[in-house]
């Protein structure tokens, strides 16, 4: 009886390389973007002790409580895959004390894991791209870390509508939460279930549910825009008046809010209707309290995370997808004498920088049709007449350029036929 095929996890995918070459641009594109703002990487651990979440995220979170992938270690200690990467971040930064004095300025790139629903856009591994502003509480910095976030947008030549809000502090928070709860609860039976379940542990949460009747009840709830400390009310006309000056357009969305504990004041989403459901691209805000609340000095702080596949997707349906780069040159081996040959000059090409694909040694028929395979802009093929002083043909796949001439002459072929050498 055959052994049944291994298949990957639920929720997590496979990426090959005609997948992989968009996320290298986009990768490419965003770490030039980040350097002409100074923001440097930080490179910190797929797996945390738990209690880091439970501390930074809020125990009370669906995150949490449903969605993280918690398992014991052979020490009995409790481990965490990263759900997300701001813990991460504050933690590495407290340890190592590089918050006293300083403003630091870091970006994460890579897996993140949650265990919920897999569907378009969202898996239970998936990626992000995440910036942190350190040390900086001035509405400037919140100006500049969207307008940075803008420009990672318009790098990857995407297009989202930005929506910002202030949540206040944890003070006036708590006590528009009450406020909420006076309207809510006596309308709780008409709640969704999750919704219904959130409505004492996080009430919130109920402001941005996705679910129809839910956004109709949030309609009528009191605005927690209302209910901002004066503080609070003053950053956020100050940052209005920032995007205003940077010709950033914005709309103010009460309802916005975000799903973890430590955010307070400016909230930020991109968002766009050409995802479905799955439609906040880029997500961020200010979490003043959560480096004190993980053991390091009271530092304020700003971030955000970037859904890299959700990105990707948007990019493919506004712009189509990249194509993947073809060869250079496609070089075949007729026969075993004179594969050395081929793989020294197939080293001397790739050391100039030019895309070299070898084969063989093969049939000529085998060989032609691997080289229409390949993709590649020219071919030539070697075999033993050639070694021995008969030139080589360096044809064009798919037009009728070619050249003829000796085989050490190779590289002067490729440059008249237009092949760049760009380590030349």
């Amino acid at each position: 009886m055959a052994k049944p095929v291994l298949q990957a996890v639920r929720g997590m995918n496979d990426l090959f390389p005609e997948d992989t070459f968009s996320w290298q641009l986009l990768e490419e594109q965003f770490r030039e973007v980040l350097a002409c703002y100074d923001v440097g990487e930080i490179r910190v651990p797929l797996v945390e002790h738990t209690d880091l979440f439970a501390r930074a995220i809020g125990d009370v979170t669906d995150i949490v409580q449903k969605e993280m992938y918690t398992f014991p270690d052979r020490n009995g200690e409790s481990l965490t895959l990263r759900p997300e990467g701001t813990a991460g971040v504050v933690r590495a930064l407290v340890e190592h004390g590089s918050l006293r004095g300083k403003t630091p300025r870091v970006y994460y790139m890579g897996p993140m894991f949650r265990h919920e629903r897999p569907q378009k856009g969202r898996y239970r591994q998936f990626h992000q791209l995440g910036v942190e502003y350190l040390g900086m509480g001035q509405a400037a910095a919140d100006a500049e870390i969207i307008a940075l976030s803008a420009r990672l947008l318009k790098s990857a030549s995407v297009s989202a509508d930005l929506q910002i809000n202030s949540l206040g502090t944890p003070a006036s928070r708590a006590s528009y939460r009450e406020i909420l709860l006076a309207y809510l609860r006596p309308q709780a039976e008409s709640l969704c279930a999750d919704c219904q379940s959130r409505l004492e542990r996080n009430p919130l949460r109920v402001l941005d549910c996705k679910v129809e009747n839910c956004q109709q009840i949030s309609t009528g709830a009191p605005r927690l825009s209302d209910h901002l400390d004066p503080e609070s009310e003053q950053h956020f006309l100050q940052l209005q008046h920032l995007l205003d000056a940077l010709q950033i357009p914005y709309t103010v969305n009460p309802a916005l809010v975000r799903g973890l504990d430590y955010y307070h004041r400016t909230v930020f989403e991109w968002v766009t209707g050409a995802l479905g459901s799955q439609g906040t691209v880029l997500a961020g805000g200010r979490y003043d309290g959560l480096v004190a609340q993980l053991g390091g000095p009271d530092t304020p702080a700003i971030g955000f995370a970037l859904g890299m596949e959700r990105l990707l997707a948007l990019q493919a349906l506004q712009n189509g997808m990249a194509p993947l780069p073809v060869p250079d040159l496609f070089m075949g081996a007729l026969e075993e004498e004179s594969v050395a040959s081929l793989l020294q000059m197939a080293e001397d090409l790739r050391s100039r920088g030019v895309r070299t694909v070898t084969a063989g040694p093969a049939g000529f028929r085998a060989l032609l049709r691997q080289a229409e395979r390949s993709a590649s802009r020219y071919q030539v093929l070697l075999g033993r007449s050639q070694l021995q002083g008969d030139t080589v043909l360096l044809k064009e796949q798919l037009g009728n350029r070619q050249w003829e001439g000796p085989w050490r002459d190779l590289p002067s072929g490729l440059a008249a036929l237009g092949v760049d050498f760009p380590n030349a």
